[in-house]
């Protein structure tokens, strides 16, 4: 498909379990359990790199500077990581799609952090994450191989 436009779109959905002891939203940590962010590798990024960035995006959050969509280019931008459903879009080229081989979903702090006594931290954090390309004009399967593609990634991540 080389130089045709494509669309994707990420969506992260999770749920923040509240605060048993506080109400509010007057400090940073108060009332979600924690917080997920997503990030799309770029073009010209190793995956090395590229988790280097995830890394250093949920370090800054933690230091209370919000973890920037950077270089990728998205519509939404830092602007989608508010509440526990992010949703974003990207344009590109199918070429430029297709180096981006790569989704990083990290965790960002909330009172299971702030509050070690209890003993929450270690909970398993379930999420959702869903992606879709479109291709609008394009008369190609594209449905296949990248099926193909996630269900082998998906072997060998578990």
């Amino acid at each position: 498909m080389g130089a045709a436009p494509v669309e994707l779109r990420a969506t992260l959905s999770y749920f923040v379990e509240p605060n048993p002891g506080e109400r509010g939203w007057t400090r940073r940590h108060r009332y979600a359990s924690h917080g997920l962010r997503f990030r799309v590798k770029s073009a010209t990024e190793s995956l090395n790199e590229f988790r280097a960035r995830i890394n250093y995006a949920a370090r800054d959050e933690e230091e209370g500077a919000p973890a920037g969509a950077g270089v990728e280019d998205w519509l939404l931008g830092t602007f989608r990581d508010r509440g526990s459903i992010h949703s974003d879009f990207w344009h590109g080229t199918a070429a430029d799609l297709a180096e981006r081989d790569a989704i990083g979903v990290f965790p960002v702090g909330g009172w299971w952090k702030e509050k070690p006594f209890l003993e929450r931290y270690d909970e398993t954090a379930r999420y959702t994450l869903i992606v879709t390309i479109r291709a609008p004009g394009a008369d190609v399967d594209i449905y296949t191989p990248v099926a193909t593609q996630v269900a082998i990634a998906t072997e060998i991540e578990t």
